[in-house]
């Protein structure tokens, strides 16, 4: 189940919500505005059925490992933590742009911009991999 937010709620006296940017198996994704920064951020928050305590060390890996990197082909980590509603979040750089998967429904990529999106992705997996980090999740959104 989908764990509703209104839009200007606070998350974590930090991030106030601005719209929902996207959903996925544990969690939505919301643009947010950190008010600490005065930026904007993508907000990930968990739902409520994925607190099992091997969910909660995975998404805790996940914060730690995303704090870890700096690479310009991997998004930037900005905080974590639990609300004191027991929400668990993770608050990222916030990328404007359209995702693989709209850009292939507007027609093929170019064999050119097809090879430089395909290094720029490679890189940024050898970096995190030569690390000890192995992605498990690639898609094209």
């Amino acid at each position: 189940m989908l764990q509703v937010v209104i839009t200007g709620t606070i998350v974590a006296n930090r991030f106030q919500i601005e719209r929902l940017a996207g959903t996925g198996g544990m969690g939505a994704v919301y643009r947010a505005h950190d008010q600490l920064t005065g930026g904007p951020v993508a907000l990930k928050l968990v739902h409520a059925h994925s607190n099992s305590p091997d969910e909660s060390s995975r998404f805790a890996r996940e914060a730690q490992l995303l704090a870890s990197l700096r690479h310009p082909g991997i998004v930037s980590y900005v905080a974590h933590g639990i609300t004191p509603q027991g929400a668990r979040f993770l608050a990222m750089e916030w990328l404007d742009g359209e995702d693989l998967a709209q850009r292939l429904q507007r027609g093929s990529l170019p064999l050119k911009s097809a090879l430089l999106l395909l290094r720029r992705v490679a890189e940024a997996l050898s970096f995190a991999h030569e690390r000890g980090i192995l992605h498990r999740d690639l898609k094209p959104t």
